[in-house]
């Protein structure tokens, strides 16, 4: 991050991933939830950290390639298709959008405890915070962090 990270920063972060990933959501859902959220943005450096980090929890190409249009596709869980919306709708809070609605929560409430929506909702916000710093900075995919 060009300008933007410095040792209190690094640490701060360090300590929201130890947080998301206390939650106990399988890290395969949570880099579903990050890639779904940094295609909606249009983060190529969240995108293609992403899937790499996806590969490495066990994704397969076929869901990978299908996370853009999971509603069209036999590929994806309830459970994954509860936190998907959620991510889209807690992403796409443009003018007059909707947001997460009631429906929304309690279908995705339906599939996981407060503790592990509270990890799915903070990895919303944290890509969404990543996805605004790489486009003000206009980062390129590949780099490593």
């Amino acid at each position: 991050m060009k300008g933007v990270a410095g040792p209190d920063l690094t640490t701060a972060i360090q300590h929201l991933h130890k947080a998301i990933h206390a939650g106990g959501v399988e890290p395969r859902l949570l880099e579903l939830v990050h890639l779904r959220a940094s295609q909606i943005n249009g983060c190529s450096p969240c995108v293609h950290a992403g899937v790499a980090a996806a590969k490495k929890h066990g994704e397969t190409e076929e869901r990978l390639h299908s996370v853009v249009t999971w509603r069209e596709t036999p590929f994806f869980t309830d459970e994954e298709r509860a936190a998907l919306e959620l991510t889209e709708a807690a992403t796409r809070i443009q003018d007059g959008a909707p947001g997460v609605t009631d429906e929304i929560w309690d279908a995705v409430a339906d599939h996981f405890t407060e503790e592990q929506l509270s990890s799915i909702v903070l990895e919303v916000a944290m890509t969404n915070f990543f996805n605004r710093i790489n486009r003000t900075t206009r980062e390129q995919a590949g780099k490593v962090w």
